[in-house]
């Protein structure tokens, strides 16, 4: 029973309610007291599963003890200098391991900033400076950002880009592919070619940026021979391809970074969320000759690649390898995919069960009709799943995919615990 000193996740809500604008939403009424791998603990002392991972950022789960140990480090001899003033190494080292990481066989360099929206947008300043073009093209669904240009680039309206317009001009919409909607490849490089009649002529794009499998808009998985079709007609027209790998990376599809499974080498990745175990940082990697577009002063950030995140995100690749993530992010998906196949099987409103890795998601309809999506379900079930102690996040256009994003360090039992816990939310709603 909780005592008069004890705080609860009501009268908390209640101050945050109070002190904080409606804008930054809340998908679970819950305050962390701590976490430890793939589980948290609310204030109230309840135990919760964690399958949102902080939104795609604790792939090697809460407070691993070899990174809390480097960041405790890094904070005994300096915590900021800016890296445009004063130099270290911790930066230069990330940047060495990701140059080599990066798919390509070219010469490659890396630059650290601190959010993704930040990467992206860097990401769109090279491009442009490398071409001297303005064009950019994303794609529908897409997801890229809160800034004004990242929303610009975002395929979805609701609800991030509501009441915040106009946004940057010269930016264009194509397909993204999607045959569960009847959206092929062939559809959309169409598309693209539409742009390039109809809109801006390919000479004056700078460049085209994609999600090797969509986040936010509901874990779509970009076919293989779409990302080859897209890296030849970047080719054909002199366009910059960008890889937006900032929910996609960090090993999260089974290769650190998910392109690599469609044997693309893209000019430029964005990548941010778990490359640093929590801890804010975010990066652009790319040839060598585009990164160097920008004029010296270009480029950077008062806190852009912090040397505590360096420490951090250094230390994650050390687990990476010593635990070899990688393969178990390959068996941890198989496992998602086969038990979630199974509840479609008897569900018929699971309309799909699709992902890469462990990048894992369910996507949810009425009736069984995979036309009829059903965010109702989908707000209900993860709902019902909070309730029943396990965290999960929605997303996709609709707001009718759930979706998966356990820390690959989870043990098979907290897996399968979570994975119950989904079937009898589904079981309790039919």
């Amino acid at each position: 029973m909780l005592t008069k000193t004890q705080k609860t996740n009501d009268a908390l809500m209640a101050r945050r309610k109070a002190a904080i604008p409606r804008g930054v939403g809340q998908s679970h009424e819950v305050f962390i007291a701590r976490g430890e791998n793939a589980e948290v603990w609310d204030v109230e002392g309840k135990r919760y599963i964690d399958f949102a991972g902080g939104i795609a950022v604790l792939n090697t789960g809460h407070c691993r003890p070899e990174i809390m140990q480097a960041v405790k480090d890094q904070i005994d001899l300096y915590t900021h200098t800016c890296f445009q003033v004063l130099a270290y190494e911790p930066y230069v080292e990330l940047a060495e391991r990701f140059n080599a990481l990066a798919p390509g066989n070219f010469p490659k360099k890396t630059l650290f900033l601190t959010t993704g929206a930040e990467a992206v947008e860097n990401a769109i300043k090279i491009a442009r400076s490398h071409t001297k073009r303005p064009g950019i093209i994303a794609f529908t669904s897409g997801y890229h950002g809160r800034t004004l240009l990242t929303l610009g680039l975002t395929g979805k309206v609701a609800p991030y880009k509501l009441g915040f317009g106009p946004f940057p001009g010269e930016i264009f919409h194509a397909q993204f592919p999607n045959a569960a909607h009847g959206v092929s490849v062939d559809d959309s490089i169409a598309s693209i070619e539409s742009i390039f009649k109809n809109d801006i002529e390919a000479s004056r794009v700078a460049a085209i940026i994609v999600e090797p499998v969509q986040g936010e808009g509901g874990f779509n998985v970009a076919p293989t021979d779409f990302l080859q079709r897209l890296r030849a007609l970047c080719d054909q027209h002199g366009i910059v391809m960008i890889a937006d790998e900032i929910q996609t990376g960090a090993g999260r599809t089974g290769t650190w970074f998910a392109i690599e499974q469609s044997g693309v080498a893209p000019d430029l990745i964005t990548m941010a969320k778990s490359m640093a175990g929590g801890y804010p940082i975010s990066g652009v990697v790319g040839r060598a000759e585009i990164m160097d577009a920008p004029a010296a002063g270009g480029l950077g950030g008062t806190y852009a690649g912090s040397p505590i995140a360096c420490a951090a995100a250094l230390a994650v690749l050390d687990v990476f390898e010593k635990e070899n993530l990688l393969e178990r992010s390959r068996t941890l998906g198989a496992h998602l995919i086969s038990r979630l196949k199974a509840m479609a099987a008897k569900d018929k409103r699971i309309s799909d069960v699709r992902g890469l890795g462990a990048m894992v998601a369910i996507e949810l309809c009425k009736d069984g009709d995979a036309q009829q999506p059903s965010a109702d379900l989908a707000k209900a079930l993860a709902s019902e799943a909070t309730q029943r102690g396990l965290i999960l996040l929605t997303c996709g256009t609709y707001g009718n995919v759930v979706r998966i994003l356990v820390p690959l360090t989870a043990s098979d039992a907290i897996v399968n615990e979570g994975l119950d816990i989904i079937e009898a939310c589904l079981a309790a709603s039919a």
